[in-house]
Parts: C-alpha cells; sequence; structure tokens
C-alpha cells in the first residue's frame, strides 16, 4: 500500500483526489497540507509542509506556485517523491525542480489525464507514418471562456509529441489571417476556441489525399487529472531520484 500525502488537500482538486484515493485499494492518504483547515478529512492536516511529521511515501501536490519552493525543498531534504502538478512556475522553480531531482524522483508533466498521454504517444507513431507521407496536420483545442492563454500548454505538448517524432520538421501556424497564401507542407496548425464551460477538448488531425485521420480527446471533468495524478503516485513510489512525466506511467 503506498502511503501518500496530499499537498493542496482543501483546493477542489485536493477534494477530488482525496475522493479518488478513498475508492483505490493501492493507495491511501496518510496526511495533507493546507492552509486552510476548514475542511474536515480522514487524515490530519497541517497547515504547512515543514510541519508535517507523518511519514510517507510520495506527496502529491495541487497548490499554488507561492508553496513549490518550500515543497521542493521538503522532498528534497527527506527524499520523498513528488508529483508536481501545479502550474505556473517560474524558471528560476523550474531550476529549483531540477536540482531537486538529484536527490529525489520528481514526476512534471504538461497534462495529468492518461488518456492525453497516451494520445501523445498514438501521435508519435502517426507522424511517423504519415508524415512522411505528405499528410497535412491540423490541431483545434476547445476550453472555456475564462481560459486566458492560448494555445493551451496541451496543445502545445500534443505539436511538440508530433514534431519530435519527425526531428522538428514542423512549424507551427496559429493565425493564418494575416497571410494571403496556400498552407505550406511543413506547417503544423495550431488554432484554439474559447467559449462556455468546455473543460477541455484536443483535436488532432492528419488530412491526406481522399482520407482523413482524426485523434480525439475531450475532457468533461477535471477528476480526469486527479485519475493521472494517483497513477503517477503509485508509479513514482519507490523510484530512485531523477526526472520522470508521465510517458513513464504510460508503458506498452
Amino acid at each position: 500500500m503506498v502511503r501518500a500525502v496530499m499537498h493542496g488537500c482543501n483546493g477542489k482538486m485536493g477534494q477530488v483526489i482525496t475522493g479518488l484515493i478513498k475508492a483505490d485499494e493501492g493507495i491511501e492518504l496518510v496526511a495533507g497540507i493546507d492552509t486552510y483547515t476548514g475542511i474536515q478529512n480522514d487524515y490530519p492536516v497541517f497547515e504547512n509542509i515543514e510541519q508535517c511529521d507523518v511519514q510517507a511515501d510520495v506527496i502529491i501536490d495541487f497548490s499554488n506556485a507561492g508553496a513549490v519552493d518550500a515543497l521542493l525543498g521538503y522532498c528534497a531534504g527527506r527524499q520523498v517523491p513528488v508529483v508536481l502538478c501545479t502550474t505556473g512556475l517560474s524558471e528560476e522553480q523550474l531550476e529549483k525542480v531540477r536540482e531537486a531531482s538529484k536527490k529525489t524522483a520528481v514526476l512534471k508533466s504538461a497534462n495529468m489525464s492518461l488518456g492525453i498521454n497516451l494520445l501523445m504517444k498514438l501521435l508519435k507513431d502517426a507522424a511517423k507514418v504519415l508524415g512522411p507521407a505528405g499528410f497535412d496536420i491540423e490541431l483545434v483545442e476547445k476550453h472555456h471562456n475564462q481560459k486566458v492563454d492560448a494555445p493551451s500548454g496541451t496543445a502545445l505538448a500534443l505539436a511538440d509529441s508530433i514534431n519530435e517524432a519527425v526531428d522538428g520538421g514542423y512549424e507551427y501556424v496559429y493565425d493564418r489571417s494575416q497571410v494571403r497564401r496556400k498552407r505550406e507542407k511543413k506547417e503544423l496548425g495550431i488554432s484554439a476556441v474559447r467559449g462556455g464551460t468546455i473543460v477541455g477538448d484536443h483535436e488532432v488531425i492528419f488530412a491526406g489525399a481522399d482520407e482523413v485521420i482524426e485523434f480525439k480527446h475531450t475532457a468533461y471533468s477535471k477528476a480526469v487529472f486527479g485519475k493521472g495524478a494517483v497513477e503517477a503516485a503509485k508509479f513514482l513510489a519507490g523510484k530512485p531520484a531523477g526526472i520522470y512525466d508521465m510517458s513513464d506511467v504510460i508503458q506498452f
């Protein structure tokens, strides 16, 4: 049984993961960390990471960028593996992630969804076959009307997985309205749609002569990211120091 600590346990994702772990026989939450203590949990909750004196095999982090420095220091000092799900880290913090990974296992991924990370693997295989065959590649991502960044980090990660498979042969094109010309063969078009309460929708289109192949992933709730984080935690417990991502979790 993997013993886990939930960093950011009383946030929305922290509570989602708490519920997921309750239903998972392979992992248990032994403690939580959150500055807000107004929610009753089945495990002890500490207001900051330094107060936590509970032994654990792994820490799952869904908090905020301001809390990550102390978390990395704690994990590196005690050699506790950490699944780092917090986004928006600065370059300085990313360097601290790399430093911490020299002392303990750190798993960080652009998207924690098992489905998205499986899609990345499938896209690499598809690009190796369809790219050289002359198929045009387009990516359309859709998110809710409150999302400020475009394209999404996940869309860029999907595009990167395609580009890596063909040794960086594609140029990303985000807006064709300013240039009136035919599509170049080595373009990879990325379009962003914002509206309503769409959690996340990513579609990759390989368009060839007289045939089209489409790959699509739709997230209906943020619980998909929590499920991925739980699987990542079970994978990471006991692993040696180093940087890991979700592609390590999904092996086939």
